[in-house]
């Protein structure tokens, strides 16, 4: 295992180097520039700004000293916000998102698995059908439209939960709600349609034969392998989540930094952009990782040489 994971590691420092070479020149590929504004800013200035932050240099000078800067742990400034660096962005906003997406998540797993499975055991019952028309709603609502509706029901009309803003327990309930019951509906149907093949496999028939009880029988058995799919949507699942949504952040006034991944391409924010899917690709190699150490643990039958 210890050496799977050594190489799983070093795999990942070409595929980091890959996306940042794809993004880098997919970003400068993008018609104008960090300084392309709506009232043209006089070419003297331009130059100087573009000499100033490396901007004149040939691209493959720019990636290069980019790189290098990097490995000093400096992801550059930001050309928007003149007296901040990328390191300041994802350092103060980052950490929000992250807690709000680990919430999420949560929110996600506790709901979604255990509906799937009640739905499952219920099969072409009235709670199966109650189960997946919850499901259905979760995925058919979007995250605009569920956000506004919960924070009138839960702040405005029953006064329990505050509208909006962060910085309390009581404030990351309806967003980490809004966020995850998206997520939650996938994990219920796709729990489900997993459960549904493994309690029809022969070892299941074979514990009940014996005189297992059906609990354990559910848990142990059944649930135990029908996660594996679950546990591979879950690894991706949650590197986006954790990188913050704009839209939920925009509805609760939530300071993450999913605004500042959408802003930094209409702005030509390169830094930015690139640190923001670094750090978004970092999310999705450890959380893949993650997963397929997971693996070994629900099906011992798998095993990494």
């Amino acid at each position: 295992m210890l050496n799977y994971i050594i190489r799983r590691v070093l795999w990942a420092i070409p595929v980091l180097l890959v996306i940042s070479l794809v993004t880098f020149f997919l970003g400068h590929a993008i018609p104008g520039g960090p300084f392309d504004k709506e009232k043209p800013v006089p070419a003297e200035i331009k130059a100087n700004l573009e000499s100033y932050y490396g901007l004149d240099d040939p691209l493959w000078k720019q990636y290069t000293d980019y790189l290098a800067n990097v490995l000093h742990g400096d992801f550059g400034p930001s050309y928007s916000s003149r007296s901040r660096t990328v390191n300041d962005i994802i350092g103060e906003h980052f950490p929000v998102s992250a807690v709000l997406g680990i919430l999420a998540v949560l929110v996600a797993m506790v709901v979604g698995i255990p509906l799937g499975m009640i739905s499952a055991l219920k099969q072409n019952t009235y709670i199966d059908y109650i189960c997946m028309f919850f499901a259905l709603l979760g995925v058919s609502v979007p995250a605009m439209t569920l956000g506004p509706v919960l924070v009138w029901f839960f702040a405005l009309k029953l006064h329990i939960l505050p509208v909006a803003r962060w910085g309390t327990w009581q404030q990351a309930i309806l967003p980490a709600f809004t966020l995850g019951i998206g997520s939650a509906a996938l994990l219920a149907r796709l729990t489900r349609a997993s459960m549904l093949q493994v309690i029809r496999e022969d070892y299941i028939r074979t514990a009940r034969a014996k005189g297992v009880s059906e609990q354990n029988v559910t848990v142990h058995h059944a649930l135990k392998n029908a996660l594996i799919p679950v546990v591979t949507v879950i690894g991706p699942l949650f590197a986006a989540l954790v990188t913050g949504s704009l839209i939920v952040e925009q509805i609760f006034a939530i300071p993450g930094c999913g605004k500042y991944f959408v802003t930094s391409v209409t702005n030509r924010d390169y830094p930015v952009v690139l640190g923001i899917m670094l750090l978004y690709a970092l999310l999705i190699i450890i959380a893949n990782l993650l997963v397929d150490i997971t693996y070994s643990w629900i099906d011992p039958r798998i095993r990494y040489s």
